[in-house]
């Protein structure tokens, strides 16, 4: 078949493609993004992948469609399983991206080892045979269902799928997979979409999912043309410091479940272990109550869990106060640092102010506001707060504390872990019959007042 030569400019943000070099990307906006490449085309009628073809669609009502649940591949990882929405469903495309040495591939290795009942291809484009069997051999799990092969070519991937016929395809990693259409290096723009477009065009005609593990950048997204992440089904990002042995594992986009929901590991000699209890690895083990520590209920998906933080107020030595954040987003502390400043009356423009989640955990949760104010506080004025007590509440900008969600479930999970007090916002019960809880509830309308209940207890 007979090729045609011709080079084109791609955005290396969204993949957008341009005859000829703009210096700001005409679909994104992006300045000075666009890479040149050189693109085979093939003329002649292109063959469908796959053993069977797409039916040709037509339009129907919306009250004609049937609604059908999908049927999900139930993973050995119960983690793994509540992150994807129940189970990975049959014909999807997931990419899981993270930083090198994360544990990305060992993640998906032992959940592939641990099916037995389904015939799995996996395909390595950066490690050797040898390398996945002593990581098999590491991790304990040995299956004669699943298929290594080495290879970067995507027609030849096509091929052993051909062969294997799998029932499950990994494909590790996205970037080292070139296609001979093309005439750019692996890992380009152009390569990367139309790799990641045939691949999803097999998982919908087959019905074969398809996980894709992909790198980052230096800036912790997914490294590739933004197309990628807009191509497949589900986006999940595995995250965490390699300093720490905890690895979070968190859906940044998901068509068949929830976003919210993340998944906890324990990076273990055998593999990743299942944290089924967070709330024990995010307090610290001693039980010294010193200042600058507040423990706040936070909620992520549908799980409950305490949350350490931590908080250093001290006089700035250099002039210019800094404002250091680990864990939760800087803008929202600054601008709780001036709720304190204009409301509370506490000086803080003359202070560094240093802030930590423990335990490598990074909070959205608008509910961990009263713990971080609390916290600053606490160290500002060098008054402990007792180690039996928490709070949970979100702060606005006059100072008032406003009700958040899943409150009976915070405070189950306080009284579960053995704290003695729980501060919550004032109206939150509403409804709700406190006297079930096993746990004092104090409720607060104002930050001075949950600060003025911390320093009476």
């Amino acid at each position: 078949m007979a090729k045609t030569i011709k080079s084109a400019w791609f955005c290396s943000q969204c993949g957008a493609e341009s005859p000829k070099w703009t210096g700001r990307c005409p679909e994104c906006g992006a300045w000075n993004t666009m890479v040149e490449e050189r693109v085979a085309t093939a003329k002649g009628a292109s063959k469908s992948i796959g053993p069977a073809r797409m039916t040709k669609s037509k339009p129907r009502k919306v009250s004609e469609i049937e609604a059908l649940d999908e049927p999900r591949i139930h993973m050995p990882s119960e983690e793994l399983n509540r992150v994807l929405g129940g189970g990975l469903v049959a014909g999807s495309l997931v990419l899981i991206g993270g930083e090198p040495g994360i544990g990305k591939s060992t993640l998906v290795l032992q959940n592939i080892l641990s099916i037995k009942s389904r015939r799995i291809l996996y395909v390595s484009g950066e490690e050797s045979a040898t390398q996945l069997k002593m990581r098999a051999d590491r991790i304990g799990r040995l299956s004669d269902n699943c298929y290594i092969v080495c290879e970067t070519s995507l027609e030849n991937i096509f091929d052993h799928i051909e062969d294997v016929k799998p029932e499950l395809l990994i494909v590790d990693s996205i970037q080292t997979i070139a296609s001979e259409a093309i005439e750019s290096a692996a890992g380009s723009v152009s390569q990367v979409r139309e790799c990641a477009a045939q691949l999803l065009k097999y998982a919908k005609e087959t019905g074969v999912p398809v996980l894709l593990i992909g790198h980052i950048n230096k800036d912790g997204a997914i490294a590739g043309p933004k197309v990628l992440e807009h191509i497949v089904d589900v986006v999940l990002h595995f995250e965490g410091d390699r300093q720490h042995l905890y690895r979070l594992l968190r859906a940044i986009k998901n068509r068949f479940g929830n976003t919210n929901e993340i998944g906890i590991y324990e990076m273990c000699r055998r593999g990743l272990r299942e944290v089924t209890n967070p709330s024990e690895m995010l307090l610290s083990p001693t039980g010294d109550n010193l200042s600058g520590t507040a423990i706040g209920v936070a909620v992520e998906g549908i799980r409950a869990f305490l949350i350490e933080t931590q908080a250093l107020v001290s006089s700035a030595a250099y002039g210019t106060p800094q404002r250091s954040v680990t864990g939760f987003d800087s803008r929202r502390m600054n601008m709780l640092l001036a709720v304190l400043e204009k409301r509370v009356g506490f000086k803080l423009i003359q202070k560094d102010v240093f802030l930590n989640i423990a335990g490598g955990l990074k909070v959205a949760d608008p509910a961990m506001d009263l713990p971080v104010i609390c916290a600053v506080l606490s160290s500002n004025i060098d008054i402990a707060i007792p180690r039996k007590v928490c709070m949970t509440g979100e702060v606005g900008l006059s100072g008032e504390i406003r009700p958040v969600t899943r409150i009976e479930q915070r405070i189950s999970e306080a009284a579960k872990l053995g704290m003695e007090t729980i501060i919550i916002p004032r109206h939150n019960l509403k409804g709700i019959d406190a006297s079930k809880f096993s746990i004092k509830i104090v409720e607060v309308s104002k930050v001075e007042e949950a600060f003025n209940n911390l320093h009476n207890m």
